[in-house]
């Protein structure tokens, strides 16, 4: 017995201590941004490998450096708000388009979602061109609607509350349904509240890919004024090529609003990822 709990007790240790290894290796880049927007640019480039940290002072003036030369809160304010827009479409949509291919009945049904798996099928590139069209026809290019259009409806976030209904037990709805309890009343009331992890997920999934977007708000908002933190962190990029610890500071600042959030909701991170069986 002892000799059962020995063993149990050693692989518990060893499981922490690779874990602890892959959560540092994990870090290292994160580590290594924040430390090189603190040097100068002679040292950002030395050939040493062991050359971790600034050896002449911390220079705090990289980071005044880029906030001056680009409007950050601006920044700040179109990304939150595109990912705010983008997860609560994503969810409204998405989960009354969820409930009524996973529980109700009607003609076409079967052919209706093939198409939705279609778009989960083809690279999203392909319809950059088709959407620019429509942004452009209706005059809201360099708008906060222009971010958010290509997030107004999701087939991935169709497909998972799809998935997450038709997990739920029948009789739920059928005794509802027995008490009295019209199709909108039994989604709102009865349905929807069970798929919250679903939703979560869906949720966390949008905002990642909405702060990575990148093509989509450089090829929608050329103006300074309208564009985000990924598009505007490319544009840098041409302007200090070259000077790594600007360039470092400029990513330390543009990865703050996701840390941000994701000091916050933690654990509805955890949960949702766990739920969704995904990855980001």
């Amino acid at each position: 017995m002892e000799g059962a709990e020995a063993r149990a007790r050693r692989r518990k240790i060893l499981t922490h201590i690779v874990l602890i290894i892959m959560a540092f290796i994990m870090l290292v880049p994160f580590a290594w941004m924040v430390l090189t927007a603190l040097k100068t640019n002679q040292e950002s480039i030395s050939v040493n490998p062991f050359y971790i940290f600034p050896a002449n002072g911390w220079h705090w003036e990289n980071f005044a450096t880029v906030w001056k030369s680009y409007n950050f809160v601006i920044l700040y304010k179109n990304t939150i708000l595109m990912i705010f827009f983008r997860v609560v479409c994503a969810c409204l949509t998405a989960t009354m388009a969820g409930y009524a291919f996973g529980r109700l009945k009607f003609p076409f049904k079967n052919a209706l979602f093939a198409l939705v798996l279609i778009q989960m099928m083809v690279p999203a590139q392909i319809f950059i061109i088709p959407q620019y069209l429509m942004v452009s026809k209706i005059g809201m290019l360099n708008t906060t609607f222009g971010l958010v259009f290509p997030g107004l409806v999701t087939a991935f976030g169709t497909y998972l509350l799809k998935t997450g209904y038709e997990g739920l037990p029948m009789e739920l709805e059928e005794a509802a349904s027995i008490d009295g309890c019209s199709v909108p009343g039994r989604f709102l009331h009865i349905m929807m509240p069970l798929t919250r992890s679903s939703m979560v997920s869906l949720g966390i999934f949008t905002a990642v890919f909405a702060f990575k977007d990148l093509m989509w708000p450089m090829i929608v908002c050329s103006s300074a004024t309208t564009t985000t933190l990924s598009a505007g962190l490319a544009k840098m990029q041409g302007q200090y090529g070259s000077e790594y610890p600007t360039m470092m500071a400029a990513a330390t600042l543009a990865v703050l609003p996701m840390v941000i959030i994701y000091l916050i909701f933690q654990k509805q991170f955890v949960e949702g990822i766990a739920t969704s069986g995904g990855k980001l």
